[in-house]
């Protein structure tokens, strides 16, 4: 169990994303992180890495770019900086919190399996640091309410500090694409059904060779009450806990009696 931490303010903070550097998410990420604590590191990729996953990069060297005081760039996977930056920008004091995020878009149902967002959080986790993913839905073509995301996440990651939770999880939050006003609370929530891959464009290149395209368009269930989908069309912000030990154990039983 990590332990409940009442007062973040002495709490060394890192920071990550898949969206990149220079991302608007990170920086609305980063404001939240000095409300919480004055000693807030960022290092995330050099460039946008979404559905990235929980890619590692082994094949080839990576390069740490130092763009300013306590903000790094790495050229690799949304995993590979926070690696680098727990075990080698911070190696001499390594963070107490992981925040990923935040994300331009929704990490729903599925997504959390491809999300460079979750996935930078699931690294810290492995890690042994308390890790939160966050994300601002979007509903195309509204702008994004980057202001929501901005005005409650302080309180949810402070109330989140101060309960704690276990080491083998990391937290999943996802902000409603309402204005501040209209949230209409903050729910703890089960993941959802909800799979990209039902809009696949074939098309042809200029020299008439074809291509396809797979598309935003996702199959998803918004009505099932409980889920982190629900809550958020809802104009709920949802919070879900994510285990990454993925054994499933009533089967592990059941298939013993196979061998």
């Amino acid at each position: 169990m990590f332990e409940p931490v009442a007062d973040p303010s002495s709490l060394r903070i890192l920071i990550s994303n898949d969206d990149g550097i220079n991302a608007p998410g990170i920086k609305v990420l980063e404001r939240i992180a000095r409300t919480l604590s004055k000693d807030v590191w960022v290092v995330a990729p050099e460039t946008e890495q979404s559905a990235a996953g929980h890619s590692l990069t082994i094949r080839r060297p990576l390069r740490v770019r130092k763009v300013s005081s306590r903000r790094y760039a790495v050229d690799g996977t949304p995993t590979d900086a926070v690696l680098l930056g727990v075990n080698h920008v911070l190696k001499t004091k390594k963070p107490h919190l992981v925040l990923s995020g935040i994300n331009r878009g929704s990490n729903l149902g599925e997504d959390v399996t491809y999300s460079g967002t979750v996935a930078a959080a699931m690294e810290g986790t492995i890690l042994g640091i308390p890790a939160i993913a966050l994300s601002q839905f979007i509903n195309h073509p509204h702008p994004v309410k980057w202001g929501t995301a901005e005005h409650w996440a302080p309180q949810v990651i402070r109330r989140l500090l101060a309960k704690g939770w276990s080491h083998n999880v990391l937290i999943n939050v996802n902000f409603p694409d309402v204005i501040v006003s209209s949230v209409s609370g903050v729910e703890i929530t089960r993941q959802g059904k909800r799979k990209i891959g039902d809009d696949i464009m074939e098309r042809k290149d200029p020299r008439g060779e074809p291509y396809v395209w797979i598309g935003a368009q996702r199959a998803e269930e918004r009505s099932t009450p409980g889920t982190d989908i629900e809550a958020v069309c809802r104009g709920a912000i949802s919070v879900t806990p994510l285990c990454f030990d993925l054994t499933h154990r009533d089967d592990m039983k059941a298939l013993e009696t196979a061998f």
